[in-house]
C-alpha cells in the first residue's frame, strides 16, 4: 500500500465527518425552528418546577420550548407565525372532565319550565294545568319540579293523573335521581309495572316501595331519561357550536358521560371538531335484575388523536336532594332515612374486580359518607393499597369524603372530582344539620392531605355551571364554608394538571412544557389578580388545541 495514500484517506475521512456533523447540525437547527411563537405573555405552566415564563414556542402539535422572550424569539424562522400576547395570562387548556352533553329533547317531548329551582307543589300543579292544554297529542310533558314539590304529599302520580289524564307527564326532582310519572307516561315509556325496580333503582319517595307506584329513583329513572333526549345524536351543528362555546372559555377537553357511547363516538367522527373528548359510558341502565355488560367502543381513525373511549361510570348512590345519598347517620330533616348505597358489597366487589381484570378506569358517583366508606371497604377487600394506589379511581362529587375518610382516600390513591356550583344554597344545611354540613364537600382538606382534587362542571349545553371561572371563584371563596376554600392557583391546577392526571393523559396534557401537546388558552384578564366580581367574566381571546387555533376572538395574522 503506497505510503502517500494513508494521509489522503484520513483527510477524506475527516472531511466526511465534518460534513456529516454540519448536516446534522443543520437538521437539528431546522427541527428547532418553531411553527408558532407566542411572546410577551404571562405564562402559567402549572409545572411546579418552572411555574412561570414569558413565552412559548410550538412545532407541529407539540410545545417546543417555554422560556424567556429572547430565547423563544431565537427559535423563529422566516415562516414562523408570531403572536404577541400583549402581556396576557396564558394557561394550559382547561379540561372539564364531567359533562352531560345530552341533546335537545326528541320532537315527541315538550318541556315545561316552572321558573325557579324549588317551586311549591301548588305552583307546579297550577302551571301543569295551563301547559297541558297546548301539548301535542302523543307528546311527553317533561320538566323539573324541584325537591320541595317532589316531597310534598300533594304532588303525587295521582295528582298528575287528575290534571293530565291523557297527556304523559314526567317531572323530576331537579336532578336525574328522582322523578314522578302519571299513568299516561307509563304507557309512553312502555314500563312493565309488574317488574321490581331495576338493579340500582328504587320506587317510592322513600325508596322503599317493592312495587311500582309512579315515583322512580336512580336507575329506575335514568333508564327513562335516556329515552327523552336521543335526538341530539343527529344534531351535528349543535355539537360543533357547543365545542366553540367551550373554546371561548379556554376549555380544550371534555369528558362526556354517555347513555349511548357508540352513537356519540360515531357523531364525534362525523363532526371531526378540533376538540378533545373522552367518552365514558354509564354502566347500569337495565330493566332487569342483571348488571349490564359493556363493550368498549372503537374510535374512528380521523379523530383517534383527540377522542378516546375507555372506562365505566357507575352511580353508587343518589344525592342529598332526594335524601338518596347513603349516609352514616339519618338526614337531619327526615330522621327516618339515611339514604342508600345502591349496590350490595358483593355487587360492588364485582364492579371493582371487573375493572381490575379489564384495566378499565372507573368513575364512581359516591356522594354520601356511608357510600364512600363502603367503597373504601370494598377496595380494601379487592387488594387495597397494593392493587389500587396507582389505578386512579375517581370518586365523582365526593361530597361525603369526610375528615376521617380522607386518609383512606389518600392511601388508596383515590381522585376526588368536585363541583363548586354545588356549594351554593342551603340544602346541605337542611339535609345534614350544621355539624355535618361544616365537614361536607371538603376542598381544602383534600388538597392539604394531597388527595388529587379535580374540578368539574357537571354541566351541559347552555348551563352556567360550565363556566370554569365561575367554578374557580366558588372554589376559592366557598361561600357556604370559607375554611374549605382553596387558592385560585390550586383551583386552576385542579382544572388542568390534576384533571389530566385523572384522565391518564398527564404525559401529554395538563401543563405547558416542552414535549407536551400545545393545548392552551390566552385569557382576557389575569384570573389571579382580578376581583371576585369580575372573575366569572373571564374569556379566552385565543384557544389552541394541538397547535391549531380552535377559537380566536380577533383575527390572528
Amino acid at each position: 500500500m503506497p505510503q502517500h495514500w494513508r494521509p489522503m484517506k484520513i483527510q477524506r475521512l475527516t472531511l466526511s465527518i465534518a460534513a456529516l456533523a454540519s448536516f446534522l447540525s443543520s437538521a437539528q437547527a431546522q427541527n428547532d425552528v418553531a411553527d408558532i411563537i407566542l411572546t410577551n405573555a404571562n405564562v402559567f405552566t402549572a409545572n411546579d418546577k418552572h411555574p412561570h415564563a414569558e413565552a412559548l414556542a410550538i412545532k407541529g402539535d407539540r410545545i417546543l420550548a417555554v422560556d424567556t422572550n429572547q430565547k423563544i424569539s431565537s427559535l423563529a424562522g422566516p415562516k414562523t407565525r408570531r403572536i404577541d400576547a400583549g402581556g396576557r395570562l396564558v394557561i394550559p387548556g382547561i379540561m372539564d372532565t364531567h359533562n352531560h352533553y345530552g341533546g335537545p329533547a326528541l320532537p315527541t317531548v315538550t318541556n315545561i319550565d316552572f321558573g325557579e329551582w324549588a317551586p311549591t307543589c301548588k305552583h307546579v300543579l297550577e302551571e301543569l294545568a295551563k301547559k297541558v292544554k297546548g301539548v301535542p297529542k302523543g307528546n311527553l310533558l317533561f320538566g323539573a319540579m324541584g325537591p320541595d314539590a317532589f316531597f310534598d304529599p300533594e304532588c303525587t302520580p295521582a295528582a298528575l293523573d287528575r290534571i293530565a289524564e291523557q297527556t304523559p307527564v314526567l317531572l323530576t326532582s331537579g336532578t336525574p335521581h328522582g322523578g314522578t310519572l302519571n299513568q299516561a307516561a307509563v304507557k309512553w315509556f312502555g314500563i312493565d309495572t309488574d317488574l321490581p325496580p331495576p338493579l340500582g333503582g328504587y320506587y317510592g319517595k322513600d325508596m322503599r316501595s317493592k312495587k311500582w307506584n309512579g315515583v322512580v329513583q336512580n336507575s329506575a329513572l335514568l333508564s327513562l331519561l335516556a329515552k327523552t333526549g336521543t335526538d341530539g345524536f343527529q344534531d351535528d351543528e349543535r355539537l360543533r357550536q357547543y365545542f366553540l362555546e367551550q373554546a371561548k372559555w379556554g376549555i380544550t377537553s371534555n369528558t362526556f358521560l354517555e347513555y349511548d357511547p357508540a352513537r356519540r363516538v360515531e357523531q364525534l367522527g362525523r363532526v371531526n371538531a378540533q376538540h378533545r373528548v373522552h367518552v365514558v359510558p354509564f354502566a347500569q341502565f337495565e330493566t332487569t335484575q342483571t348488571r349490564r355488560k359493556l363493550k368498549q367502543v372503537p374510535v374512528p381513525s380521523n379523530v383517534a388523536d383527540r377522542v378516546w373511549a375507555k372506562g365505566e361510570k357507575w352511580l353508587l348512590d343518589g344525592s342529598p336532594v332526594e335524601r338518596s345519598a347513603g349516609m352514616r347517620a339519618p338526614y337531619a330533616d327526615d330522621p327516618s332515612t339515611s339514604g342508600n348505597v345502591d349496590y350490595s358489597d358483593a355487587e360492588l366487589r364485582t364492579i371493582l374486580e371487573n375493572a381490575l381484570q379489564h384495566d378499565l378506569p372507573l368513575m364512581l358517583h359516591a356522594v354520601g359518607d356511608r357510600t364512600a366508606e363502603t367503597l373504601f371497604d370494598q377496595m380494601d377487600a379487592t387488594g387495597g393499597e397494593k392493587m389500587w394506589a396507582q389505578r386512579r379511581l375517581r370518586i365523582e362529587h365526593g361530597d361525603g369524603v369526610m375528615a376521617d375518610l380522607i386518609p383512606r382516600a389518600r392511601k388508596l390513591g383515590v381522585i376526588v372530582a368536585e363541583n363548586p356550583t354545588h356549594f351554593v344554597g342551603d340544602l346541605a344545611l337542611r339535609r345534614l344539620g350544621p355539624e355535618r354540613a361544616a365537614a361536607w364537600m371538603p376542598f381544602k382538606s383534600l388538597a392539604d392531605a394531597e388527595v388529587p382534587l379535580v374540578i368539574t362542571s357537571d354541566g351541559g349545553p347552555g348551563e352556567s355551571d360550565d363556566n370554569p371561572f365561575l367554578n374557580i371563584l366558588l372554589a376559592s371563596t366557598y361561600p357556604a364554608n370559607s375554611k374549605e376554600a382553596i387558592t385560585r392557583e390550586q383551583a386552576l391546577i385542579a382544572y388542568t394538571r390534576t384533571a389530566a392526571y385523572s384522565e391518564f393523559v398527564d404525559d401529554r396534557l395538563g401543563t405547558l412544557e416542552a414535549g407536551k401537546l400545545a393545548d392552551l388558552a390566552v385569557l382576557s384578564q389575569d384570573i389571579f389578580k382580578v376581583s371576585n366580581e369580575d372573575l366569572p367574566k373571564t374569556e379566552s381571546v385565543l384557544t389552541m388545541v394541538g397547535g391549531n387555533i380552535a377559537y380566536s376572538r380577533e383575527p390572528i395574522q
